[in-house]
């Protein structure tokens, strides 16, 4: 099985990042995740479902919203980005599998509660070369 997502995170639709796993960390993940929430906000005043997928240079980064939530990854922009999001929407769903509507109610902000989520991903994630 082929591992298509280079980085992933995943933010309150406030921009809080409860999780990610990046490669190469240059930007602090919280800073991260208020930018790509505001950047969803903002093309979702523009347009009707905010926004979906952009690209730098040869990195492609995809976005999907689920239950108050963006799922943001990035990878090649040499893989097609049905792919990407398929692979985006199976990991929202493993991820309110494991933490389902009730717990995240009740969810007192700690971060450290999705620490775990790594291990039912990993097969969707490029291995850490270093």
């Amino acid at each position: 099985m082929v591992k298509l997502l280079r980085d992933l995170w995943i933010l309150t639709e406030s921009g809080t990042t409860v999780y990610s796993r990046v490669i190469d960390p240059r930007i602090n993940p919280q800073i991260f995740g208020a930018l790509m929430s505001a950047l969803n906000t903002f093309a979702e005043q523009l347009t009707e479902g905010g926004i979906s997928n952009f690209e730098l240079s040869s990195m492609r980064f995809s976005i999907i919203k689920r239950n108050h939530f963006l799922f943001v990854a990035n990878s090649s922009s040499k893989i097609k980005v049905k792919k990407i999001l398929k692979e985006l929407q199976n990991i929202s769903e493993k991820f309110f599998e494991l933490y389902p509507a009730e717990m995240l109610k009740k969810w007192d902000s700690d971060i450290g509660l999705f620490d775990n989520f790594v291990t039912s991903i990993k097969n969707s994630l490029e291995d850490d070369k270093k």
